[in-house]
């Protein structure tokens, strides 16, 4: 009780801090209606007696379960609304109630549920740090899953004996498995899909409207930039274009991947893993904090001109993903470069032929994402669940190949056919695949491999097309090594949470105060001082050491 009350407290006072520094966010009504729930046995209760776990699905009687999960903000507010989880239910008579919390909101609100003890059987896709899988693991709170996946999880048992890497990426130091695994293989090394998440887009129509050819420099993409300024590019008469628009601090669509033009790209999110510290880059096998280095200034002091002119979309710190990906889809056409992970996103079928990819500008070193494709963000079962057999059970079905495609795009005769060798393809009417995908794929669970895109499903046309680009045009200027995906022990796990969250929102509030307003100059000094005072040293010191002991390893 006192964990739980000390627990609640810390929590309660970093959402009023979180509360007062995004006042401006929507709030969200994630509740549940389920009132039309058929009358079933609660998960509160042991139905072993009538369900029995080894007699497979569909069960005698239907079992609830209670889930938290995380959604993409065009994802259905009730799971079970999703044609799969219908199907799911229907096959195996386990009927699940889903509280959604959008992602924007989710590490907030989880962690408010987990102080507060009133505990789901599971959190689904639970993007849990590695704090939180040994913090709650050690007391409990969330229950080791090595037994459930040897006796009651056959297709996961298939892929770690098949993948003993996928398996030891999620084995915690304490030698338990506290999170599934989830991810899709597409590509290896500097070539993987996400290697570089950020792809700049810019408008050729208007290239052409202001008699200008594509930049090969930066110092020509800004003057590019002031044409579309001031030139009228979309010939409507008004000034309502957007020369350049980004997200700031996102996982994708960040302003950071152009201080590469100044020989320190700058990552500013880890998806899957939040241990791992913005800002990092690895060179010669030193793992250093990119915004401590002279390029960075260097990049900030350049790009906070570009904002002085109204060459950049202020709201680049602001909008969310809904509304940036609405920038590139009004009536008449506003945006003249953007950064995201595939243009169709932003400005739609119908305009994304005359957005084409701005190559690197000469001597720009190219960002290499860290981590890994494959996580263990995946489920976690907690303390509370009374079937945690049968939950492994109906999760298992998720890690079937053809199942796990379902899971990561969408049905079979939503967004997959089969060709004429049985292989899953996406259907050719799909016009916004992105936008699309995020309302028909669960998401959360299932692992697909690189094998599994030669036998099983292939590659959706535009990851395809991200594969070659991200080979033929960015690999030759990309940097050659990254931060790997680490399971780091428990003390080097306190010494991140105690130190990084003040080093990480210091560090991104002054990148953005600086590039809208200028002053990094004259506030350098004192910043690379607060960062010491802070502990940046030791924080380091912990990335140096897991970097360390990973490359060892794999010798």
């Amino acid at each position: 009780m006192k964990r739980k009350m000390s627990i609640l407290l810390a929590t309660l006072m970093s959402a009023s801090v979180m509360m007062t520094a995004c006042s401006s966010n929507d709030a969200k009504d994630t509740s549940t209606n389920n009132s039309n729930t058929p009358p079933a046995a609660s998960s509160e209760t042991d139905t072993n007696a009538t369900n029995d776990s080894a007699g497979g699905f569909p069960l005698k009687e239907t079992l609830t379960l209670k889930a938290v999960a995380k959604r993409p903000s065009l994802a259905p507010s009730d799971f079970n609304d999703f044609e799969l989880v219908k199907r799911l239910e229907s096959q195996t008579n386990v009927h699940v109630e889903w509280d959604t919390i959008v992602d924007t909101d989710y590490d907030q609100k989880k962690n408010l549920l987990l102080a507060s003890g009133d505990l789901p059987d599971m959190f689904y896709g639970a993007g849990f740090t590695d704090s939180e899988l040994l913090n709650y693991g050690k007391d409990g709170t969330i229950i080791p899953l090595n037994d459930l996946i040897e006796k009651n999880m056959p297709n996961l048992k298939a892929l770690f004996e098949k993948r003993p890497d996928i398996k030891a990426l999620v084995t915690a130091p304490d030698g338990n498995i506290y999170s599934l695994p989830v991810g899709e293989e597409l590509g290896t090394g500097q070539e993987e899909i996400g290697a570089n998440p950020d792809f700049l887009y810019i408008n050729s129509d208007w290239l052409k409207n202001v008699g200008m050819e594509m930049p090969t420099t930066l110092e020509e993409y800004h003057n590019v930039l002031k044409a579309f300024k001031e030139k009228d590019p979309n010939k409507n008469g008004k000034k309502d274009e957007i020369p350049l628009s980004f997200i700031n601090a996102y996982w994708t669509g960040d302003i950071g991947y152009l201080f590469g033009a100044f020989g320190e790209p700058d990552k500013t999110y880890q998806p899957g893993n939040n241990t791992f510290s913005e800002h990092l880059n690895v060179k010669d096998g030193k793992v250093y904090y990119a915004a401590l280095q002279p390029g960075y200034k260097d990049a900030i002091n350049y790009f906070s001109k570009w904002f002085e002119e109204g060459l950049v979309d202020i709201e680049s710190f602001t909008h969310k993903d809904t509304q940036y990906l609405a920038k590139g889809k009004t009536e008449d056409e506003t945006l003249g470069s953007f950064l995201w992970w595939d243009r169709t996103d932003v400005v739609g079928g119908e305009r994304d032929k005359h957005y084409p990819i701005v190559p690197p500008f000469k001597d720009m070193v190219v960002k290499w994402n860290n981590g890994s494709a494959i996580g263990r963000s995946g489920t976690v079962i907690t303390e509370e669940n009374k079937n945690p057999d049968i939950t492994a059970q109906w999760l298992d079905q998720l890690y079937e190949p053809v199942m796990a495609a379902e899971v990561h795009w969408g049905p079979i005769g939503t967004w997959f056919e089969k060709d004429a060798n049985g292989l899953l393809v996406q259907k050719k009417d799909i016009e916004n695949p992105g936008e699309f995908r995020r309302t028909v794929a669960l998401g959360g669970a299932g692992v697909i491999t690189g094998e599994d895109f030669e036998k099983v499903v292939a590659p959706e046309p535009r990851a395809k097309q991200r594969m070659d680009d991200i080979k033929n045009i960015f690999v030759p200027q990309m940097e050659k090594e990254h931060y790997p995906l680490i399971f780091f022990t428990d003390e080097e796990l306190q010494t991140i949470d105690r130190i990084k969250p003040e080093i990480q929102t210091y560090t991104n509030k002054m990148r953005a105060g600086w590039l809208m307003n200028g002053g990094v100059d004259q506030e350098w000094d004192k910043y690379t001082a607060d960062l010491k005072k802070m502990g940046i040293e030791d924080l380091m010191k912990v990335y140096q050491d897991g970097y360390d002991r990973y490359m060892a390893a794999q010798k």
